[in-house]
């Protein structure tokens, strides 16, 4: 069972993402929380597999919220997907920064709402690659020039090479045909990179090879 919880500030949209949930069997939604702190505390108390959770929300903002989970280690198992519109695509790369897992735009249909609590339960991280690669990309240029990392000099050059197409947004499985290795392979590498340089998931893997400098903005899957 997928324990699911939700943070948003508006009744409606808890009210109608639970009862979405809720009628899948292999998935339970534990509780909603209305603001950033609650959404914390929530966290604490039900240790959900994955937190929906808003952006914009009073007292603590959902950036903020996500921080704080990222950083408790006895939340690591709480994935964090960040619900966003289109009009606050500026904030999706400080959410990734912060440990969110991914994110979902708050219309989505129903369908992908309830594939992506799955692939979230399951591990994998960045919902819908392509686009959430293009918002990276756009607003990686915004930040500062790229800079040393804690870690990054520890990778070997495999891995800096498998980290660069985790960034571009290619599966373990594409990434297995590019350099001619298994997956299980391409798996061990992704797995020894987040420990080097700290990373809680493939999300924020992202986030550090942009801001290392080791995939520029603009590179293409068909490079």
């Amino acid at each position: 069972m997928i324990r699911v919880a939700l943070a948003d500030d508006q009744a409606l949209v808890r009210s109608g993402f639970a009862a979405l949930l809720d009628a899948e069997d292999d998935i339970s939604v534990v509780g909603s929380a209305a603001d950033g702190f609650e959404a914390v505390r929530l966290a604490r108390d039900t240790r959900p597999d994955v937190l929906l959770m808003d952006i914009r929300m009073p007292g603590l903002d959902g950036i903020a919220a996500t921080r704080e989970i990222a950083a408790a280690r006895e939340l690591a198992a709480v994935h964090v997907v960040i619900l966003t519109t289109f009009g606050l695509d500026e904030y999706i790369f400080g959410a990734l920064r912060a440990g969110a897992a991914g994110f979902l735009v708050k219309d989505t249909d129903a369908a992908e709402l309830i594939r992506a609590v799955r692939v979230i339960a399951s591990g994998d991280a960045l919902l819908s690659p392509g686009v959430t690669r293009r918002l990276v990309e756009e607003f990686a240029l915004r930040t500062r020039p790229a800079a040393a990392v804690a870690g990054v000099a520890e990778l070997t050059s495999r891995e800096r090479e498998v980290v660069s197409l985790v960034a571009a947004g290619l599966s373990n499985e594409e990434i297995a045909a590019r350099i001619y290795v298994s997956q299980s392979t391409v798996k061990t590498h992704v797995a020894r990179a987040m420990t080097k340089v700290g990373a809680r998931d493939r999300a924020q893997l992202v986030v550090v090879a942009y801001e290392a400098g080791l995939v520029r903005p603009g590179w293409a899957k068909a490079e």
